[in-house]
């Protein structure tokens, strides 16, 4: 029996079973999003369809048909099914499932299959007794996580498989996945005849984020709480719903994902996006210290001198939050975001540190000129330390022409300051001091 196949118990019981359940797509023609990988041509539809699938890893948040397109593969492949969870299976149901497909493959010619759903949750030696089986053909691995197999699965296993992204659905693609629930007579609640206008679907697909079973359980329940002849309103379903899922894991990839989005958007002086990804972050319940630390790292890589105030106040809010809390803590943050969204950027420090611990680990770098080196311990002038040094405070501007680099980095030059707010003061003493000692050569 085809592991997806209810059994006759199943079979009589099928209307108790959830919603999302019952109308989960049967075939490709029935699925409906992700047509970047599964439209006609694409290549995962062409390998489905050929019965040729490869090893793959289905990656993308909850909802988006990941299960479901390996049900798709175990009712239209000729080869066997198996089916494992990451979280309950061990290493022993690997070694059964590989003996059974070597089995199978030398006496039928038949190949398995073996469907692992979060993928991620299987350890590094789980991941290593896979491997081999693999490589050689013995199972066709498809695996499918929330989390980014990047950071998840081992390299060597991932390497051997190719990594299938599914989005997020698009508001449209969870309003016909609801307009089909609910006119479904078989399999959704088409029966029940239900009346409900285009906000109200607007509003489900709006809560659910992308996530097409988080809309069909809202639409579900919505159904369980009307009276006779009763309409499904955008009231009912606030009422359902609650707020707004928060698609955010703290550990997860969406988490970096938006977090990379919040830097970005202060990096490149957009107050508003900075905001809505601040907002995304302390809904989702995100520590408000990680918040502040990368308030205080983007003051110095994206503003740095061109607005030294910014590292000032960035570390006076992260002292701020940790001081008074939340809620109230969300005020310190926005001001800060703001600020450093507004405030003029140079990279310029950040690029020239960057830049001299290139030099220090690639090159010989020679001695610190004796000119420059300690001398107030005895014996240091008889070693010829600090001797011919200028001290700059004795001179107009405080300073006076005088090699401060060693002999082999005297050609080198680090920082590039910008024209952008306070380092623009700083390029133009530079410059004046550059002049300088090209008027004494």
């Amino acid at each position: 029996m085809d592991l997806f196949t209810p059994n006759l118990f199943e079979t009589e019981m099928k209307d108790s079973r959830p919603l999302a359940v019952r109308m989960r797509p049967r075939t490709l023609e029935e699925y409906i999003g992700q047509e970047e990988i599964i439209g006609h041509g694409k290549f995962l539809r062409r390998m489905i369809e050929n019965d040729n699938i490869p090893s793959i890893v289905l990656y993308g948040p909850p909802g988006t048909g990941k299960t479901t397109l390996a049900h798709i593969i175990a009712q239209t492949t000729g080869s066997h099914f198996e089916k494992l969870n990451a979280v309950a299976a061990g290493t022993a149901d690997i070694r059964k499932v590989v003996e059974s497909a070597k089995e199978r493959l030398r006496l039928h010619q038949r190949r398995t299959i073996l469907f692992v759903d979060e993928i991620h949750r299987f350890n590094k030696g789980q991941q290593d007794v896979l491997l081999p089986y693999v490589e050689n053909g013995t199972v066709i691995l498809i695996g499918a996580t929330t989390e980014n197999p990047y950071f998840e699965v081992n390299s060597p296993l991932l390497s051997r498989m190719r990594v299938i992204r599914l989005k997020r659905l698009d508001e449209q693609g969870i309003i016909r996945i609801l307009e089909q629930a609910l006119s479904d007579r078989e399999r959704g609640l088409g029966q029940e005849e239900i009346s409900y206008d285009k906000d109200t679907l607007h509003k489900i697909a709006a809560i659910a984020g992308g996530d097409a079973r988080t809309a069909l359980n809202i639409i579900e329940q919505a159904a369980a709480m009307l009276d006779p002849a009763q309409s499904i309103t955008p009231e009912i379903i606030e009422t359902v719903a609650g707020e707004k899922l928060q698609a955010y894991d703290k550990k997860g990839d969406n988490h970096y994902d938006v977090v990379s989005a919040f830097i970005k958007s202060m990096r490149g002086s957009d107050p508003d996006a900075a905001l809505h990804y601040l907002a995304r972050m302390l809904e989702a319940g995100e520590d408000v210290k990680f918040i502040a630390r990368r308030l205080v790292i983007c003051a110095s890589e994206d503003i740095g001198n061109a607005d030294p105030q910014a590292l000032v106040l960035a570390m006076a809010v992260a002292q701020a939050v940790q001081f008074i809390g939340m809620p109230e803590g969300r005020i310190p943050l926005a001001q800060a975001v703001v600020y450093l969204a507004c405030a003029p950027k140079s990279n310029a420090a950040y690029m020239a540190v960057d830049e001299a611990i290139e030099d220090v680990r690639r090159l010989d770098y020679g001695n610190v000129p004796a000119h420059l080196c300690d001398a107030h311990y005895r014996g240091a002038r008889e070693l010829g330390n600090g001797k011919g040094y200028l001290y700059p405070h004795d001179y107009e501007e405080g300073f006076v022409t005088q090699q401060y680099m060693p002999d082999r980095l005297t050609h080198r030059n680090y920082y590039h300051p910008t024209r952008n707010g306070v380092e623009a003061r700083f390029a133009e003493r530079l410059e004046r001091i550059k002049q300088k000692n090209t008027d004494k050569k």
